[in-house]
């Protein structure tokens, strides 16, 4: 019996989580790094803090196809002017105005590149160093770009000083008096002898360019790798120049690599599973969060997306976890770095292994079925009977041209982690109390996780308390989960947490409660039973709620241990307080209503007579006063207390208590005022009549 209902326990959640995310595949370059590169590259006003960031940002808007430019265009391009212009500008000022200019298309005239190209020349005359030669040939490069002549005239010279400074390790040097060689000098090295090949007059010597292809080579030789196949290169510390991380020093053999290739004749010696390494490394990477890695990590898998040597094919997996219960495919897709189509090809799955599930059969050699309009290589794993698991899948990719085999590289056997998760059945719960010698003291109780029945256990020290289940896969194999442990809470909140352990093809434990007596601090009272199993495979974790246990233990010993203070969350006295339920007495009966009101026509037969006695007799209004401020005062005083009786009417039938005295005191106040001076105009008349 499964249960149905309850929630994952943290504990589950978390091993989950940890067991999954290693198992996730490399992805091509994705809308995250879109997204990505409109957030960490974000002018001011059209400008960025210098050139060499505003060519970092523009180009990878170039490349990932984002970006507005028109508002940077206007701000940069008169900055890139003043550059070019300037006398005092340095090679690697002209060469990053120059690089921005390649991708603004500032409206610079061909005077100022004329004269831009006279002074790179003659810094290159005059270059004793690897940088000065790099920033001279790539500005140079740039100013062919735009259509005006740059030709260098002593190519084979400028070449020959490039590779006076490589080393025989295939390393380069920045200037003749460092020692030192560089992996990152050499990318720089190879992306400006590649300059100056597209720049010279005639051709390079073959054989000085066959020396550079041994180098490049030779590079490649001291390749780092780790255990998964990826590959980086890696810069050693050199004193009194910037060090420069994995990234940024494979970034630069990878350009300086695919920019020699790209200009000199044949294809390197370069194996097509190394590009593929070091296109792994790129990608693995994710979307880094600094602006200058996330440029170098982009401009170099664009470099490797059209490189001549071997473009890398991404065998990718949307998803590396598979539900066997709503019968996911396995779904694979192949792609360059960038995500673009792969030629034809097929996808076979080599082989499936696992090492935690037994009795899972091996599958080997399954062709996926390849979905073309969504460019998807698909298997149905419901058919190859493969139980709820950890899985390392084993890919492997034929190209259906072989031509493509100089063009493209697979990477040989690829390995993924999946898993497979279904619903793990839970069968013949059962719980209960026995004695000491072992025996039941009454039958054992089954469990029904998929009813809200709850049991209802009582045990002594002298007892112990037994449960046992087993886990059942959906092939009808025995499961085991990673976290299968029951608490038991008592009514003063202090837990335990016991484990169970699994024996002949079934979970059980048995608590001797005379053994757990100081484990449990000796209190007796109710103890709240709760069964926790989870797994990353399983769909169906949960922390299910037996029931309860009462148990009655002896009085503690003197210098037993206390349980500890239990945490008081801090934030609780601000959260809901308990309901408050008011029992009202029971009303008195009151008389029907028509006697109610027969009693009050009772009552207010005075005040009819009254008033009619006041008409019989005549109201006498001889000394109401006449002039005018008296007069008002006399009928404000009158109104004012007409206003009483209607506040009492009105207490009578709407308002409350407190209204009624709160009105009254404002009343009072307006008839003392008025009624005094209607009492004091009558006064002093009654004083002139009798004086008179």
């Amino acid at each position: 019996m499964a249960p149905d209902h309850g929630s994952f326990g943290l504990g589950a959640l978390i091993c989950a989580l940890m067991l999954i995310c290693p198992a996730a595949s490399i992805r091509p370059i994705s809308d995250a790094h879109r997204s990505a590169a409109l957030e960490l590259f974000v002018p001011v006003d059209g400008l960025f803090p210098s050139l060499e960031e505003t060519y970092h940002a523009l180009r990878t808007f170039l490349i990932l196809g984002v970006g507005e430019t028109s508002e940077i265009n206007r701000a940069t391009c008169p900055v890139v002017l003043e550059k070019l212009k300037s006398p005092s500008s340095s090679p690697k000022g002209f060469y990053d105005a120059l690089r921005v200019n390649s991708i603004l298309g500032c409206q610079i005239g061909s005077e100022t590149l004329e004269d831009v190209a006279s002074q790179l020349r003659d810094l290159i005359k005059g270059a004793d160093s690897l940088m000065d030669f790099y920033y001279s040939v790539i500005g140079l490069l740039h100013v062919k770009g735009q259509g005006v002549s740059a030709v260098l005239s002593d190519a084979q010279g400028v070449f020959h000083s490039i590779k006076a400074l490589s080393q025989s390790d295939g390393r380069w040097r920045f200037d003749s008096n460092n020692a030192e060689s560089s992996t990152h000098a050499a990318g720089i090295a190879l992306e400006a002898l590649a300059g100056v090949v597209s720049l010279a007059d005639g051709e390079v010597d073959q054989s000085k360019i066959g020396i550079v292809k041994h180098d490049i080579v030779k590079l490649f030789d001291s390749i780092k790798s780790y255990d998964d196949g990826t590959l980086y290169f890696h810069e050693k510390h050199i004193d009194g120049s910037e060090y420069e991380g994995p990234l940024a020093t494979t970034a630069s053999v990878v350009r300086g690599v695919a920019s020699f290739a790209a200009v000199v004749s044949g294809k390197l010696n370069i194996p097509g599973d190394k590009i593929f390494g070091i296109a792994k490394f790129l990608l693995t990477i994710g979307v880094p969060g600094i602006s200058k890695d996330f440029f170098n990590q982009i401009d170099s898998l664009s470099y490797i997306e059209n490189n001549r040597i071997s473009i890398p094919l991404i065998l990718s997996l949307p998803s590396t976890v598979l539900s066997l219960t709503t019968k996911d495919q396995l779904k694979v897709e192949v792609t360059t770095v960038f995500g673009s189509a792969a030629p034809p090809l097929t996808v076979n799955l080599v082989q499936t292994s696992t090492s935690e599930v037994k009795n899972t059969p091996t599958v080997e050699n399954q062709e996926l079925q390849f979905d073309q309009e969504n460019n998807i290589h698909y298997l149905d794993i419901v058919p190859l009977k493969i139980d709820i698991g950890k899985y390392t899948l084993k890919f492997e990719i034929s190209l259906h041209d072989p031509e493509n085999l100089n063009i493209y590289a697979t990477g040989g056997r690829m390995q993924y982690l999946v898993f497979l998760t279904g619903y793990v059945k839970v069968d013949n719960p059962q719980i209960g109390v026995l004695d000491t010698d072992g025996e039941s003291s009454a039958s054992l109780v089954k469990l029904d996780f998929s009813k809200l029945d709850k049991v209802s256990l009582v045990a002594n020290h002298l007892q112990k308390m037994r449960l046992s289940f087993q886990l059942v896969t959906p092939l009808g194999h025995t499961f085991k989960p990673h976290q299968v442990y029951i608490k038991l809470r008592h009514e003063g909140r202090v837990e335990h947490i016991f484990q169970l352990e699994s024996s002949a093809r079934q979970y059980k434990i048995q608590l001797d409660f005379l053994a757990l007596l100081e484990q449990i601090y000796y209190l007796s009272g109710r103890y709240e039973i709760e069964l926790a199993i989870g797994d990353a495979a399983m769909e169906n974790s949960f922390l299910h709620i037996l029931g309860h246990i009462d148990l009655t233990l002896p009085d503690p010993p003197e210098k037993v241990s206390r349980p500890p203070p239990q945490s008081v969350d801090r934030y609780s006295r601000f959260g809901p307080k308990q309901e408050i339920l008011h029992i009202f007495r029971t009303p008195e009966k009151r008389p029907p209503k028509e006697l109610s009101f027969t009693f009050l026509g009772f009552t207010l037969l005075p005040l009819g007579g009254f008033l009619i006695g006041l008409l019989t007799l005549g109201v006498n209004l001889k000394g109401f006063p006449s002039s005018s401020l008296p007069a008002l005062s006399s009928i404000l005083f009158h109104a004012g207390i007409a206003a009483t009786l209607l506040l009492y009417g009105l207490f009578w039938l709407k308002f409350d208590l407190f209204t009624t005295l709160k009105l009254l005191g404002l009343l009072g106040v307006f008839l003392v005022f008025t009624g005094h001076r209607t009492l004091s105009y009558l006064a002093s008349t009654s004083t002139k009549t009798k004086t008179n």
